[in-house]
Formats: C-alpha cells, sequence, structure tokens
C-alpha cells in the first residue's frame, strides 16, 4: 500500500537537521540507513544550496517549470524560492512538519503539510516537480499505476511532471561490464531506507529508483508519455512526463 501519512515531529530526523542548520547555520550527521547498503549520511548543508549550485538536472527542471507549479517533498524549499525569485507560482508540500516549519520562515509564501498520496490533497497544476530523486516517494514499482491515476486528478490540461531518478545498475555491474541482476528477485531500483538525526530515528519507509525504460513502460501502460530531457553525470537523469491524448474517434 502507498504511503499517505504525515510524520510527526517525533519521527522527523531530516526536518531536524533541517530546522538546526536553518537555526544555527550547521547540524549534526542525519545518517542513512539501509538493509542493502552501508551507513551513508546527508549533507544538511547541501539541502539549502541556491539555483547556481544545484545539478544541472534540477537547474534544467526549474527553467522547464511553468504555469501553476507543486513542488513535492520541498524539504528546506530550496527549489520553491529559486522558482518563487524567477516570478513564477509554486506551491510547496511535504510530510515533514518541521520542514514546513522552516520553509515558512525562509520566506516560502505557499507551503502545506500534505501528502501526494491523501485524497484529500485536491488541487490542479501545469507542472509537478519531483527532484531530488523525486520517484523515491512512488515506493515500489507495484504502486507505479496507483501514482499515475493520483497525476491524472491533480495535473491541468496539457500539463507535465518533471521529475529526477537512478539507474542502479551500476551496483550490479561485475568487472568485465557485465550486469547481474536476480531476474527472480524485486525490481533492483526498490530501496528501504531509515533516517537518524542525533536521537531522532525516522520509521522505515521504501524508496523507487527507477530507470527510464522502465519508467516509460509504466507511463505508457498508465496513458502518459515520457520523454527524457537530460542525463546527469552518474546513471541520473530528468524526465518529463505528460498526459497522452486520447485518439480522436471518427
Amino acid at each position: 500500500m502507498i504511503n499517505t501519512d504525515l510524520l510527526p515531529a517525533d519521527k522527523d530526523p531530516m526536518g531536524a537537521a533541517i530546522a538546526d542548520y536553518f537555526r544555527h547555520h550547521k547540524a549534526d550527521r542525519l545518517r542513512v540507513l539501509s538493509s542493502l547498503f552501508d551507513e551513508d549520511e546527508i549533507p544538511v548543508r547541501e539541502l539549502f544550496r541556491t539555483k547556481r549550485q544545484m545539478p544541472l538536472l534540477e537547474r534544467t527542471a526549474l527553467e522547464r517549470a511553468t504555469g501553476k507549479i507543486l513542488d513535492v517533498g520541498a524539504g528546506s524549499g530550496c527549489h520553491s524560492l529559486a522558482l518563487q525569485e524567477a516570478g513564477k507560482e509554486v506551491h510547496a508540500i511535504d510530510i515533514s512538519p518541521l520542514s514546513v516549519e522552516t520553509m515558512k520562515l525562509r520566506g516560502v509564501r505557499n507551503v502545506t503539510q500534505t501528502n501526494l498520496f491523501n485524497e484529500q490533497f485536491a488541487d490542479s497544476y501545469d507542472t509537478i516537480l519531483m527532484l531530488m530523486n523525486g520517484s523515491g516517494i512512488i515506493g515500489k514499482l507495484e504502486h507505479l499505476p496507483h501514482f499515475f491515476r493520483r497525476m491524472k486528478l491533480l495535473l491541468r490540461p496539457g500539463g507535465r511532471i518533471l521529475m529526477d531518478s537512478s539507474d542502479l545498475r551500476y551496483l550490479f555491474e561485475e568487472e568485465d561490464g557485465s550486469i547481474v541482476i536476480d531476474l527472480a528477485g524485486n525490481y533492483y531500483g526498490e530501496v528501504d531506507f531509515r533516517m537518524q538525526y542525533k536521537d531522532i530515528k525516522g520509521d522505515s519507509f521504501d524508496w523507487l529508483y527507477i530507470d527510464f525504460q522502465t519508467l516509460s513502460l509504466y507511463a505508457a501502460e498508465n496513458g502518459f508519455k515520457a520523454e527524457l530531457i537530460k542525463e546527469g553525470s552518474h546513471y541520473d537523469y530528468l524526465a518529463s512526463l505528460s498526459i497522452q491524448a486520447s485518439p480522436q474517434s471518427s
């Protein structure tokens, strides 16, 4: 089942790190744990980057975002602030209460604590932005039909989703360049994560990295067209997803 919950403050490690950095201009380690990978950490400072400091894929997405824009999983609000500075209309949403509070303090004008998949959240947008491996919140490959149904309800006619993701196949590459993936197992881009900041421990959550070919296939099966806009330097890419026009009846 796709996650429709909001985070309580005591289960919000990323929000706590964002709030700390905003208040004190520094933060402790934001630890990232997974059953599949070694422990990692997110440099909290990078969550406050300006447009000039953003990777090319993100800058490209911001430039292509038009009309009324929804910034999904907006975090510290860096993308929303860049859009506001460019004179664009943007609505930032996040499930993190501490992130939402920080975004308001940073000057994001329209920000709401909500979950993209909560059916009570109903509005319409020309552009839906899903950045920083934005496909992640879909969780699992099997949730993609639900995701596309939800997008049809939120997108205005002619609207589109701008989403970035990464192809994790490089993790399964052998020395000779061949790829060894267990086709009988789960899709190789399905990952579980858990975060911890100081003594605040978040619950485990599913995160989906999806290769462009698989995304295109699911998009077509669910009435969308996928376009590869730009590829990054390390198996990452930016895609545009738009609702396919229905064939005209004769």
